[in-house]
């Protein structure tokens, strides 16, 4: 793919800048917070795009560590937008490699910037906090925030190089069980255990595996099992992900998981209530017409490693949402450099801070501003994905 001199230009404002991102992705990697409350990341990459002459709104869509950061001619069409992921994980911190998204998107935001004012269109980078829970793409994309965004692009850490992730649609549930409390030697008889109510929904849970498809995953933990062993205990309270690979599925199986919860509570004579404690995540709907743009720019004009198509395994990303509601990618990127690593763990949250992941990651952000500008400039790339987007949600559902 031969660049043109703008294009040549885009990948040139990203090296002028990349002492600066590094600086970033490294300071925020040393700094980690948690959802809803990555006040330092946020405000280091606010700064940063203000310095690069981006406008830039913060607490977007109502939530204080959200941003997001235009620049282009206002109302100009077509608008891309490069999201930004910063929060951590508790006590590994960022063991997803977070501080290695926001600076891709960040980078990607410099060098289609620097172009944009000779063009018709906008480049925007929005700051989503908190994917690792309640997912603020969720809260963006169901309140219209993404309204008007042409295409949505972002890449995410891996162990090897993949231009799809097939990631699961998730429904965070909570189960509570109501008892009655009584002394568990003198006169247990008088009780209503709650316990067992909780045990039973996991028996039944197990029990259901063998009729749910392959895809399927169910997993929770008790975070309330009583306050001693010498009472019956009156409460529990237990936190479930249910996920499968499409949402037209998972509301099946999520019908089932009620139906586990209440069998429970008939056999215990226990009152049994559920609810939602975080957004529900789609499944992600890749869009091949950008996805290959992103791998081919990698690999022919960045000299990064092949692409295979996608993981075997992946888990539930807030991307999905937003999927569902543009073309949109999300590519991953390797930087586990031949070391076999897993995602959330303390050794993947090491290699997110070494030179070759920072290296990953200015070279995705090239191809991320690449394609951006390709989207920008031809109307024959922005209309094939746009229609591959429509047939995927006109598909009949299976």
């Amino acid at each position: 793919m031969k660049l043109d001199t703008t294009q040549e230009k885009i990948k040139e404002s990203i090296d002028a800048a990349s002492d600066q991102v590094l600086n970033v992705s490294h300071q925020i990697h040393d700094h980690p917070e948690l959802g809803n409350q990555e006040f330092f990341a946020s405000g280091l990459l606010v700064q940063a795009l203000r310095e690069h002459g981006f406008e830039v709104e913060t607490g977007f869509a109502g939530l204080e560590t959200a941003f997001c950061a235009r620049k282009g001619k206002p109302d100009s069409k077509p608008v891309v937008a490069f999201l930004a992921e910063y929060d951590a994980l508790p006590e590994i911190g960022h063991a997803c490699g977070h501080n290695l998204i926001c600076t891709s998107a960040l980078s990607a935001g410099i060098g289609l910037g620097s172009v944009i004012d000779q063009l018709q269109g906008q480049v925007r980078v929005v700051g989503t906090p908190a994917e690792e829970t309640v997912g603020a793409k969720v809260i963006m994309a169901e309140r219209g925030y993404f309204n008007g965004v042409d295409a949505a692009l972002m890449i995410h850490p891996h162990t090897g190089n993949f231009y799809t992730t097939h990631s699961l649609a998730l429904t965070a549930l909570k189960v509570e069980f109501f008892g009655k409390s009584s002394h568990a030697a003198a006169a247990p008889w008088e009780g209503v255990n709650a316990l067992d109510a909780m045990l039973l929904t996991f028996n039944n849970i197990n029990a259901l595996r063998q009729q749910l498809k392959p895809d399927v995953r169910i997993h929770g933990v008790i975070s309330k099992g009583g306050d001693a062993p010498n009472i019956i205990p009156e409460y529990t309270e237990g936190h479930f992900y249910v996920r499968a690979q499409q949402r037209v599925y998972l509301d099946e199986v999520v019908k089932k998981f009620y139906a586990c919860g209440e069998a429970a509570a008939q056999a215990t004579g226990c009152r049994v209530e559920f609810s939602k404690y975080e957004e529900d995540f789609d499944e992600m709907v890749n869009n091949l017409a950008l996805a290959e743009r992103v791998r081919d720019y990698l690999v022919e004009n960045l000299d990064s490693g092949p692409f295979e198509y996608t993981p075997e395994h992946f888990g539930s990303i807030d991307m999905g949402n937003v999927s569902h509601v543009m073309p949109a990618v999300h590519v991953l990127i390797d930087i586990a450099n031949g070391q076999n690593l897993s995602p959330h763990t303390r050794p993947f949250c090491d290699a997110a801070a070494t030179p070759y992941a920072g290296q990953a990651m200015l070279r995705a952000g090239k191809a991320l501003a690449l394609t951006g500008y390709d989207v920008i400039t031809h109307p024959g790339i922005l209309q094939q994905a746009r229609t591959e987007f429509e047939q995927y949600l006109n598909r009949p559902a299976s």
